[in-house]
């Protein structure tokens, strides 16, 4: 369907109606289906390891050996003094209550005491069944009511597994909301300032929540029926783009409706004309974004892989509603959204001598020294990378406020063998089960080899690290016995266990980092070419977004370090800032090439570039602050994971728009001049030769249309149309 068409169709006098009607019915059924998001997402292990790596492997053998998904909580019973009979009592007889705890299952273990006589340690198994994830926190709730957190100088912790697991989903339990309501908050905000209307924000908001509900429904029906994966990351961040992305297109749009409103007299006519204009622009936005989140589908990691269908699904429900809903909705309720500033037909256009008007002139001056200062300014903040420490996050430094369980690991530490409850698991051929166990033995990272257990032909393996199981020498170690039992038992030797599953996904972002970065630059390169119909303007972007990337990660990487104070970044942290920022980011070099190109067409390259800049200069601006304020949001989790991706997301996106898009881009536009088009007809003939200077608006005469001046019947949907 052609825009003009599709406009037509959407704000039409009639049609308009209909339009309202049908998003209202899709809201009454997706509002009593989005709710039950929550219930199909997927948090276990299987849900964010990569598919087929050796520790996923192994968790699948261990079925074997016992049906259920176990997961140990572990109780600390810590006094400075020495540990006294009392002690002893109270943990043997909350051992014995524990046991009784719907969740908990098989032996509850201990009390142990440690070596120095200061500590004792009790072992709760926990069941994880489909759902447990989710009630892991339930159980470890209860075992912490039986056994109180001490008193009398008895302090007692509890963490292990079951207690980070605990406080996991104690994080990621307010993520939609929290979230959701945060980000409602800054995106109201910024639409009011920007606006500077009581009424018109109001409009994009109801919008994108509608998008929202419909994206959470289909995703529902798609996870509940075809087997899409979701998890509360993928859920959390469906919410950031859904308001972020889908308000940036209601911005681009209402500011080229707004354009229209002072050049037609009737307000169906003026949308169908910024429809016209501003769609194509609009949904090259949004198949960049989505194509490029698609490509995340090619990601070994499950977690990152699930991400790509949920952000891409979420992206084009988003342009659905933002070109359907929200031209309705402006056409119905007419001209009094903009009070009180309202445009008036025939009033001139404030863009062409506004803040971007001006600051297009003073590029223009001198444009090569402008690119070339803001690119070596860019360059140097680039620098930042070498701070950068993409290697993945202990446990101690994955939260941004102290945890329980964290506190807990810290005590167990201090008195007990730093890997005696997460061991190395290795399982491999019962056949060669003595010269396995006595090469795994063998390993210096080891300090010790349980029995073997046998069952269907196969042997399982449990050693003790010497290492905490999240630090760098554990990992070297898990390396160490694969190097050692892989040569015996060959492919039948899997080793696996938690530190394995941290090596593996560790491994496997940074496979998906080498293989999708690459591939979201081609894909976006090749939209850009098809966009703009040229070569050199393409990769000339290109290479800004890859510069302004660098940027980003580089001042990042040194505010987590000296300001933040984190100990690090998760391995999959490059791949989310690069795919984020240049998916969405180029957003903003569609909005201000297309543009600069219509009014290239009309005026020359170099006039175009200028007029581009000053139209474009402010919506952009309020869509990179909306953006940017949307991820900031990630921030009120308590994860450093989170905290570090909406940092950099936002960071980079208001330097895209502030310096890159509008400067940079802007500079290298007037300096390159026609050749940015090759090799379209913009190349061989400057369009600039024959229109004469255009005269200056006058009290009685608008301002020059530099929105679509020029335009022809054959370009405009409603043309020849009375007013």
């Amino acid at each position: 369907m052609r825009t003009g068409s599709f406009a037509r169709l959407v704000c039409g006098r009639r049609t308009k109606w209909v339009v309202l009607a049908l998003w209202i019915v899709v809201l009454v059924f997706a509002g009593s289906v989005a709710g039950k998001l929550g219930s199909v997402e997927k948090n276990d292990n299987a849900s964010w390891l990569p598919g087929d790596a050796e520790a996923t492997q192994v968790a699948d053998l261990q079925k074997q050996f016992s049906p259920d998904d176990i997961v140990p909580a572990i109780l600390v019973y810590e006094r400075i003094g020495g540990i006294t009979p009392a002690d002893q009592q109270k943990a043997a007889a909350d051992a014995r209550a524990i046991a009784a705890v719907p969740g908990v299952t098989g032996q509850v273990a201990g009390p142990f005491p440690a070596e120095d006589k200061a500590a004792l340690q009790v072992i709760a198994p926990i069941k994880v069944d489909a759902d447990g994830w989710d009630k892991i926190a339930d159980v470890v709730g209860q075992i912490k009511t039986i056994s109180g957190t001490g008193e009398n100088g008895l302090s007692i912790h509890l963490t292990g597994p079951a207690g980070v697991a605990a406080d996991s989903a104690s994080a990621f339990e307010g993520i939609d909301g929290t979230l959701l309501y945060t980000t409602l908050v800054v995106v109201a905000i910024i639409l009011l300032i920007t606006y500077r209307s009581p009424v018109l924000w109001l409009l994009p908001i109801i919008t994108a929540g509608v998008a929202l509900t419909s994206a959470q429904a289909v995703i529902y029906l798609l996870a509940k029926h075809a087997g899409l994966v979701v998890n509360a990351q993928s859920a959390g961040i469906l919410t950031v783009l859904v308001f972020g992305a889908g308000t940036d297109y209601a911005l681009l749009l209402v500011a080229r409706y707004r354009e229209e409103l002072r050049r037609h007299p009737d307000r169906h006519e003026a949308m169908m004309f910024a429809l016209h204009r501003a769609g194509p622009a609009i949904i090259a936005s949004a198949a960049t974004v989505a194509i490029g989140m698609s490509c995340l589908m090619l990601a070994e990691v499950n977690a990152t892989s699930g991400l790509g269908p949920v952000a891409a699904l979420g992206i084009v429900v988003g342009l659905l509603a933002m070109m359907t809903l929200l031209p309705a909705l402006l056409v119905i309720c007419g001209r009094w959204l903009f009070w009180p500033v309202r445009p008036r037909y025939g009033s001139p256009e404030p863009t062409a001598t506004g803040l971007w008007a001006r600051m297009g002139a003073w590029i223009a001056r001198r444009p090569r020294t402008v690119w070339v200062t803001t690119a070596v300014a860019l360059g140097a903040m680039a620098l930042g990378l070498l701070q950068l420490n993409a290697n993945g996050l202990s446990q101690q430094d994955t939260f941004t406020k102290e945890q329980p369980s964290l506190a807990g690991l810290e005590v167990l530490g201090r008195h007990f063998p730093a890997g005696q409850d997460d061991p190395v698991v290795v399982i491999a051929g019962s056949g060669q089960q003595d010269a396995v166990r006595s090469a795994f033995a063998a390993v210096p990272g080891i300090s010790e080899v349980g029995d073997p257990e046998i069952r269907n032909g196969l042997v399982r393996l449990e050693g003790t690290l010497r290492s905490a199981p999240d630090s760098q020498a554990a990992e070297d170690t898990v390396t160490a016995v694969r190097a050692a039992v892989h040569p015996i038992a060959g492919a039948d030797a899997k080793v696996g266990g938690t530190t394995a599953m941290t090596l593996d996904i560790n491994e496997a972002n940074k496979h998906d980092n080498r293989l999708i970065i690459p591939l979201v630059l081609l894909v976006v390169l090749a939209i850009l070419a098809l966009l703009l119909r040229a070569l050199v303007a393409p990769v000339i972007l290109i290479a800004t977004v890859v510069l302004s990337f660098a940027a980003a990660l580089g001042v990042s990487a040194l505010v987590f370090r000296h300001v933040f104070g984190f100990g690090g970044e998760d391995t999959a942290f490059p791949l989310f800032v690069f795919v984020f920022l240049v998916a969405l980011g180029i957003d903003y070099n569609i909005f201000l090439m297309t543009r600069v190109r219509e009014e290239a067409r009309e005026h020359g390259t170099h006039r175009g570039a200028v007029i581009g800049l000053a139209a474009t200069g402010g919506v952009i601006t309020s869509a990179g602050i909306v953006l940017a304020g949307t991820f900031a949001a990630l921030g009120s989790l308590p994860l450093v994971a989170f905290a570090e991706i909406g940092f950099a997301v936002a960071f980079g996106v208001l330097l895209d728009t502030l310096i890159v898009r509008s400067v940079l881009v802007t500079a290298l536009n007037l300096d390159v001049g026609r050749w940015m088009w090759w090799p379209s007809a913009l190349t061989r003939h400057d369009p600039a030769a024959d229109v004469p200077a255009p005269r200056r608006p006058t009290a009685d005469r608008p301002a020059a249309d530099h929105s679509g001046a020029g335009h022809s019947a054959s370009d405009d949907p409603v043309a020849g149309r009375p007013a």
